[in-house]
């Protein structure tokens, strides 16, 4: 299975490239404001337009993964890799974010690719492969197609921490709390609540105490902190309520 790039962006682009040349050269005057819209929308598109025209492949096949992208260009064989994972990012400031692909290298090999990702269930360093957001195919054709070629190498993470903690609805708000240290806190308490090792649950929830001990950061335009509050009770009964968590009788 080959994947291709949605060409929607580089409409888009063009469209920016075009409104700005057009406040720049048909206007009268308008002055500084109009020429720094004009000049931003134009680098706003040139930027588009170049990432969106760099080299891309990926084909999804029996004997592994050809990649072709920025930092990586081969094929990479599954012998390579111990797990690729379709992972759902949580929201950033309450606006969903598209799937991406996650590989963790096999023991004594590298992508070239840095591991600043985690896998969602063991937390084993991992490399993100593909950003899912500008790709044609829906995330279950990627997923249909992982399961047939990588086989048990492959965990669709996407429900996973949804259906261990579903992802709060917070109401953004005056001087609510920031909402990227939320975010973060609620990713890594609902990824801990799928994974097989307790001490990583005991780890966040002992994050998410501190944090809130230290008092979570405030913004002029945040989450709503009753809610927050509410929503990190929740998540830290969740984390306690594991069975592995539980005192023996």
């Amino acid at each position: 299975m080959e994947l291709h790039r949605n060409r929607g962006g580089q409409a888009l682009a063009g469209v920016c490239v075009l409104a700005g040349i057009m406040l720049l050269t048909l206007g009268d005057g308008g002055g500084l404001l109009r020429t720094v819209v004009a000049v931003g929308g134009i680098g706003l598109g040139v930027a588009v337009l170049v990432g969106t025209l760099r080299p891309f492949r990926f084909v999804i096949a029996a004997d592994g993964l050809t990649v072709r992208r920025p930092g990586l260009d081969r094929v990479v064989r599954w012998s390579e890799l111990d797990a690729m994972v379709l992972d759902q990012p949580a929201p950033r400031a309450g606006v969903p974010v598209a799937p991406r692909l996650l590989a963790v290298p096999a023991p004594g090999t590298t992508l070239g690719l840095p591991l600043d990702a985690r896998h969602p269930v063991d937390d084993r360093p991992a490399a993100e492969l593909l950003d899912l957001a500008p790709i044609r195919e829906s995330p279950e054709e990627i997923a249909a197609a992982l399961a047939r070629y990588a086989s048990d190498r492959f965990v669709d993470a996407r429900a996973l921490p949804q259906g261990a903690f579903p992802d709060p609805d917070f109401t953004i708000c005056l001087r609510g709390y920031r909402t990227e240290p939320v975010d973060a806190l609620i990713r890594r308490g609902r990824e801990a609540l799928v994974s097989s090792d307790p001490a990583r649950r005991r780890a966040i929830r002992g994050e998410i105490t501190r944090a809130r001990q230290a008092g979570l950061r405030r913004d002029n335009r945040g989450y709503d902190s009753r809610q927050v509050d509410e929503a990190l009770d929740a998540l830290d009964a969740a984390l306690a309520a594991e069975p592995s968590e539980r005192e023996p009788s």
